[in-house]
């Protein structure tokens, strides 16, 4: 599969029909924190991607976000002044739902809330062609109840992307319960034409990533609350102690806690397992305001460009 193009995958037997053009772009609609991933990533890999915003100020803002991003990237020594321009050049912001129309893939990277991809999935119908497959990056959600206020319940599929998308090898491919196979097939290809390793899992809440991340996070943060160390003693014993990149409670603010709080609530809703039931210090910390590196203070604080500044100062 990795191996083979979209072109390839779309002109085969048995393929869906496909507007001309269409297989060298998508449509991303949420230019937050996944779906400005999301576009970069796609872009990065040479296709045109159009990043649909609410609202003017949000998308101007967002896509003043990505530069900064690209920016860092560029001190890391991780890409060139040149790459960053190739990468922006291929992005187009718009705030026009409309502009959607003969777009063969249409990815949304809304909120995590079913009623809002719900509602948006609703008004995608109105304007994307016929042909188009939607795609949601949704982390804990069914895509067999998303898919079902469509008019097009086997070209829906979920594909999670991990955070931050450009360098996370990873997606997982989540088959709705009339997702049809050609749908498949296509995200697969489209997957391995920007990089990524496809996982297919079964519509499961939290899926395999999400399902056993979350309760290393949510203990992380009880550990925290109870006082059995600080918070960079329980990040640095996990880092060092299992080889990973980062701890849990960095991870969690990377994530957005006001996020995490929401995939918790609706695994331990979906599920009835207290593993999934919100720290209080979670609970906490989300109303306060402090949800991590997007507002600059969670379990660390982090400066203006997200770099994380070790201590709070309370």
């Amino acid at each position: 599969m990795a191996e083979e193009t979209l072109q390839d995958l779309l002109r085969g037997e048995g393929a869906l029909p496909v507007e001309d053009d269409s297989i060298n772009r998508i449509a991303v609609i949420g230019a937050g924190t996944m779906g400005l991933g999301i576009a970069h990533a796609v872009s990065a890999k040479g296709l045109e991607v159009l990043l649909v915003e609410k609202d003017e100020a949000s998308l101007k803002m967002n896509l003043e976000h990505l530069g900064t991003n690209l920016d860092r990237e560029i001190a890391r020594w991780g890409m060139t002044e040149s790459d960053k321009r190739a990468v922006l050049s291929r992005i187009k912001g718009t705030t026009d739902l409309a502009e959607i129309e003969g777009y063969r893939l249409i990815i949304e990277a809304v909120p995590d809330v079913l009623q809002v991809k719900k509602d948006l999935f609703s008004r995608l119908d109105m304007y994307a062609s016929k042909h188009a497959v939607f795609v949601t990056n949704t982390s804990v959600l069914s895509v067999t109840e998303l898919a079902e206020g469509t008019i097009r319940t086997e070209q829906v599929i979920g594909m999670h992307f991990l955070h931050p998308v450009p360098k996370r090898p990873l997606v997982e491919i989540v088959r709705g319960l009339k997702t049809s196979d050609e749908t498949v097939n296509f995200v697969k290809g489209f997957a391995a034409s920007i990089g990524k390793t496809c996982v297919e899992v079964y519509e499961s809440p939290g899926y395999v990533t999400t399902r056993v991340m979350l309760p290393m996070l949510n203990e992380a943060m009880y550990a925290l609350m109870e006082g059995v160390a600080s918070a960079e003693g329980i990040d640095t014993a996990v880092k060092l102690g299992y080889d990973f990149v980062y701890g849990p409670l960095q991870l969690a603010d990377q994530m957005g806690l006001d996020e995490v709080m929401s995939w918790l609530e609706v695994m331990f809703r979906e599920t009835g397992e207290a593993k999934y039931r919100p720290c209080p210090l979670l609970r906490k910390l989300v109303r306060a305001g402090d949800l991590g590196v997007k507002t600059g203070k969670g379990f660390f604080r982090y400066d203006d460009t997200g770099r994380l500044i070790q201590k709070r100062d309370d």
